[in-house]
Protein backbone atom coordinates (compact mmCIF):
# COMPACT_ATOMS: atom_id res chain seq x y z
CA UNK A 1 0.00 0.00 0.00
CA UNK A 2 1.33 3.49 -0.81
CA UNK A 3 2.07 5.98 1.30
CA UNK A 4 -0.21 8.27 1.02
CA UNK A 5 -2.93 5.88 0.28
CA UNK A 6 -1.81 4.72 4.32
CA UNK A 7 -2.13 8.23 5.07
CA UNK A 8 -5.78 8.56 3.71
CA UNK A 9 -7.18 6.09 5.47
CA UNK A 10 -5.69 6.60 8.64
CA UNK A 11 -7.42 10.34 8.47
CA UNK A 12 -10.30 8.83 7.67
CA UNK A 13 -10.41 6.75 10.12
CA UNK A 14 -9.43 8.97 12.91
CA UNK A 15 -12.44 11.27 11.71
CA UNK A 16 -14.85 7.95 12.28
CA UNK A 17 -15.62 7.36 9.05
CA UNK A 18 -15.13 4.63 6.47
CA UNK A 19 -13.99 3.84 3.29
CA UNK A 20 -13.41 1.65 0.82
CA UNK A 21 -9.80 0.91 -0.93
CA UNK A 22 -9.48 0.09 -5.24
CA UNK A 23 -6.36 -1.93 -6.21
CA UNK A 24 -5.75 -2.45 -9.75
CA UNK A 25 -4.81 -6.00 -10.01
CA UNK A 26 -2.57 -5.15 -12.88
CA UNK A 27 -1.11 -1.56 -12.33
CA UNK A 28 -1.06 -1.91 -9.07
CA UNK A 29 -2.99 1.92 -9.18
CA UNK A 30 -4.73 2.52 -5.57
CA UNK A 31 -8.03 4.44 -5.45
CA UNK A 32 -9.48 5.95 -2.01
CA UNK A 33 -13.48 6.22 -1.89
CA UNK A 34 -15.07 7.58 1.64
CA UNK A 35 -17.77 5.82 2.02
CA UNK A 36 -19.90 9.20 1.59
CA UNK A 37 -18.45 8.79 -1.57
CA UNK A 38 -20.00 5.34 -1.77
CA UNK A 39 -23.33 6.34 -0.53
CA UNK A 40 -23.84 9.44 -2.89
CA UNK A 41 -23.67 7.29 -5.92
CA UNK A 42 -19.72 8.62 -7.19
CA UNK A 43 -18.60 5.53 -7.90
CA UNK A 44 -20.36 4.78 -11.27
CA UNK A 45 -21.32 0.79 -12.91
CA UNK A 46 -21.00 -2.37 -11.34
CA UNK A 47 -17.79 -1.21 -9.27
CA UNK A 48 -20.02 1.02 -7.18
CA UNK A 49 -22.58 -1.69 -6.08
CA UNK A 50 -19.91 -3.89 -5.21
CA UNK A 51 -18.04 -0.90 -3.47
CA UNK A 52 -21.29 -0.35 -1.32
CA UNK A 53 -21.87 -4.43 -0.98
CA UNK A 54 -18.42 -4.20 0.38
CA UNK A 55 -18.44 -2.00 2.85
CA UNK A 56 -22.25 -3.64 4.20
CA UNK A 57 -20.42 -6.56 4.38
CA UNK A 58 -17.39 -5.62 5.22
CA UNK A 59 -15.52 -7.91 3.10
CA UNK A 60 -13.35 -7.80 0.52
CA UNK A 61 -14.21 -8.66 -3.25
CA UNK A 62 -12.16 -8.55 -6.53
CA UNK A 63 -14.40 -7.64 -9.42
CA UNK A 64 -13.51 -7.92 -13.32
CA UNK A 65 -14.71 -4.77 -15.42
CA UNK A 66 -15.94 -4.71 -19.10
CA UNK A 67 -12.24 -3.64 -20.14
CA UNK A 68 -11.23 -6.99 -18.60
CA UNK A 69 -9.23 -4.66 -15.59
CA UNK A 70 -9.29 -7.11 -12.34
CA UNK A 71 -10.19 -4.69 -9.43
CA UNK A 72 -9.54 -5.37 -5.43
CA UNK A 73 -11.88 -3.67 -3.73
CA UNK A 74 -11.18 -3.99 0.05
CA UNK A 75 -13.51 -2.21 2.82
CA UNK A 76 -11.54 -0.09 6.07
CA UNK A 77 -14.82 0.16 8.50
CA UNK A 78 -14.77 2.05 11.73
CA UNK A 79 -14.77 0.06 14.98
CA UNK A 80 -18.31 -1.60 15.39
CA UNK A 81 -19.86 -0.11 18.62
CA UNK A 82 -22.60 -1.30 20.95
CA UNK A 83 -24.15 1.50 23.40
CA UNK A 84 -26.40 -0.19 26.06
CA UNK A 85 -28.77 2.26 28.07
CA UNK A 86 -29.19 0.79 31.49
CA UNK A 87 -26.69 -1.40 33.63
CA UNK A 88 -28.71 -4.32 34.31
CA UNK A 89 -28.37 -8.37 34.95
CA UNK A 90 -29.27 -8.19 30.96
CA UNK A 91 -26.12 -6.07 30.21
CA UNK A 92 -24.03 -7.72 32.23
CA UNK A 93 -24.77 -10.81 30.08
CA UNK A 94 -24.50 -9.01 26.60
CA UNK A 95 -21.08 -6.95 26.85
CA UNK A 96 -18.85 -9.75 27.15
CA UNK A 97 -21.43 -11.58 24.08
CA UNK A 98 -20.45 -8.12 22.15
CA UNK A 99 -16.79 -7.70 23.25
CA UNK A 100 -16.32 -11.67 21.68
CA UNK A 101 -17.97 -10.30 18.62
CA UNK A 102 -15.77 -7.33 18.14
CA UNK A 103 -17.78 -4.48 19.46
CA UNK A 104 -16.39 -1.62 21.10
CA UNK A 105 -18.96 -1.31 24.30
CA UNK A 106 -20.11 1.48 26.40
CA UNK A 107 -22.92 1.03 29.14
CA UNK A 108 -24.60 4.19 29.45
CA UNK A 109 -26.28 5.14 33.17
CA UNK A 110 -26.92 7.44 35.73
CA UNK A 111 -27.82 5.27 38.15
CA UNK A 112 -24.36 5.38 39.78
CA UNK A 113 -25.72 2.10 41.75
CA UNK A 114 -26.04 -0.16 38.81
CA UNK A 115 -23.40 1.42 36.68
CA UNK A 116 -20.19 0.43 38.78
CA UNK A 117 -16.58 -1.69 38.50
CA UNK A 118 -17.94 -4.68 40.59
CA UNK A 119 -20.66 -4.89 38.51
CA UNK A 120 -19.58 -4.63 35.13
CA UNK A 121 -15.47 -5.05 35.47
CA UNK A 122 -13.45 -3.36 32.85
CA UNK A 123 -16.06 -2.25 30.87
CA UNK A 124 -16.40 1.75 29.83
CA UNK A 125 -19.52 2.92 32.21
CA UNK A 126 -20.84 6.79 31.80
CA UNK A 127 -22.83 8.02 34.28
CA UNK A 128 -24.46 10.72 32.21
CA UNK A 129 -27.91 11.04 31.35
CA UNK A 130 -28.26 8.79 28.32
CA UNK A 131 -28.91 12.12 26.01
CA UNK A 132 -25.69 14.08 26.89
CA UNK A 133 -23.86 10.68 26.79
CA UNK A 134 -24.51 9.99 23.28
CA UNK A 135 -24.03 13.47 22.01
CA UNK A 136 -20.35 12.98 23.83
CA UNK A 137 -20.17 9.36 22.38
CA UNK A 138 -21.41 9.80 18.76
CA UNK A 139 -23.12 7.43 16.80
CA UNK A 140 -22.50 6.46 12.99
CA UNK A 141 -23.61 4.01 10.83
CA UNK A 142 -21.24 1.29 12.97
CA UNK A 143 -22.82 2.06 16.26
CA UNK A 144 -25.90 -0.27 17.79
CA UNK A 145 -27.32 1.07 20.56
CA UNK A 146 -29.83 -0.95 22.86
CA UNK A 147 -32.09 0.30 26.08
CA UNK A 148 -32.82 -2.09 28.65
CA UNK A 149 -34.31 0.13 31.47
CA UNK A 150 -37.87 0.07 30.65
CA UNK A 151 -37.89 3.59 32.32
CA UNK A 152 -38.94 6.25 29.81
CA UNK A 153 -36.79 8.86 31.67
CA UNK A 154 -33.85 6.71 30.54
CA UNK A 155 -34.92 5.17 27.29
CA UNK A 156 -37.06 7.53 25.34
CA UNK A 157 -33.66 10.05 25.83
CA UNK A 158 -31.48 7.60 24.28
CA UNK A 159 -33.75 6.38 21.58
CA UNK A 160 -34.75 9.77 20.96
CA UNK A 161 -31.03 10.87 19.66
CA UNK A 162 -30.53 7.27 18.23
CA UNK A 163 -33.73 7.83 15.85
CA UNK A 164 -31.71 11.30 14.79
CA UNK A 165 -28.62 8.96 13.71
CA UNK A 166 -27.55 6.67 11.49
CA UNK A 167 -26.80 4.20 13.74
CA UNK A 168 -27.50 0.11 12.35
CA UNK A 169 -29.63 -1.18 15.17
CA UNK A 170 -31.47 0.38 17.72
CA UNK A 171 -33.61 -1.84 20.23
CA UNK A 172 -35.68 -1.29 23.85
CA UNK A 173 -36.47 -3.87 25.95
CA UNK A 174 -40.17 -4.34 27.02
CA UNK A 175 -43.32 -5.93 26.34
CA UNK A 176 -45.56 -5.43 23.09
CA UNK A 177 -48.01 -3.14 25.32
CA UNK A 178 -44.75 -1.42 26.69
CA UNK A 179 -43.23 -0.74 23.31
CA UNK A 180 -47.04 0.78 21.69
CA UNK A 181 -46.55 3.11 25.04
CA UNK A 182 -43.08 3.96 23.64
CA UNK A 183 -44.28 4.47 20.61
CA UNK A 184 -47.07 7.17 21.30
CA UNK A 185 -44.29 8.90 23.44
CA UNK A 186 -42.01 9.13 20.47
CA UNK A 187 -44.48 9.84 17.73
CA UNK A 188 -45.02 13.00 20.48
CA UNK A 189 -41.30 14.17 20.19
CA UNK A 190 -42.16 14.07 16.52
CA UNK A 191 -40.97 11.13 14.71
CA UNK A 192 -43.01 9.60 12.30
CA UNK A 193 -44.16 6.12 11.58
CA UNK A 194 -41.32 5.38 9.28
CA UNK A 195 -38.36 6.52 12.04
CA UNK A 196 -40.30 4.72 14.58
CA UNK A 197 -40.09 1.61 13.04
CA UNK A 198 -36.58 1.55 12.99
CA UNK A 199 -36.66 0.22 16.89
CA UNK A 200 -37.08 -3.26 17.47
CA UNK A 201 -39.28 -3.47 20.03
CA UNK A 202 -39.25 -6.05 22.10
CA UNK A 203 -35.32 -5.99 21.29
CA UNK A 204 -34.12 -9.32 20.28
CA UNK A 205 -35.05 -12.45 18.06
CA UNK A 206 -38.32 -14.34 19.41
CA UNK A 207 -36.40 -17.67 20.65
CA UNK A 208 -38.14 -18.19 24.06
CA UNK A 209 -35.71 -16.31 26.04
CA UNK A 210 -36.50 -16.27 29.49
CA UNK A 211 -32.86 -15.61 31.49
CA UNK A 212 -30.89 -12.53 31.10
CA UNK A 213 -28.25 -14.68 29.34
CA UNK A 214 -30.60 -15.83 27.03
CA UNK A 215 -32.01 -12.46 26.56
CA UNK A 216 -28.52 -10.85 25.69
CA UNK A 217 -28.19 -13.76 23.06
CA UNK A 218 -31.06 -13.13 21.30
CA UNK A 219 -30.76 -9.56 21.32
CA UNK A 220 -27.30 -10.35 19.68
CA UNK A 221 -28.35 -12.62 17.10
CA UNK A 222 -30.59 -10.16 15.91
CA UNK A 223 -27.96 -7.11 15.85
CA UNK A 224 -25.57 -9.23 14.20
CA UNK A 225 -28.80 -10.49 11.70
CA UNK A 226 -29.42 -6.87 10.78
CA UNK A 227 -25.76 -5.83 10.43
CA UNK A 228 -25.29 -8.49 7.91
CA UNK A 229 -28.59 -8.83 5.83
CA UNK A 230 -30.72 -5.73 6.98
CA UNK A 231 -33.36 -4.98 8.60
CA UNK A 232 -35.29 -8.51 9.89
Amino acid sequence: MQRATLDRLAMIREAGGGAVLVTDLESGEERTFEEAEVDAGTIGGNLGDVARQVLTEDKARTVEEENGRRLFVAPFNPPLKLIVVGAVHIAQALVPIAAIAGYSVTVVDPRRGFANAERFPGVTLVDDWPDDALATLGINRRTALVTLTHDPKLDDPALDVALRSPAFYIAALGSKRTHAARVERLGALGHDNAAIARIHGPAGLDIGAVSPAEIALSVMAEMTAVLRRGRT
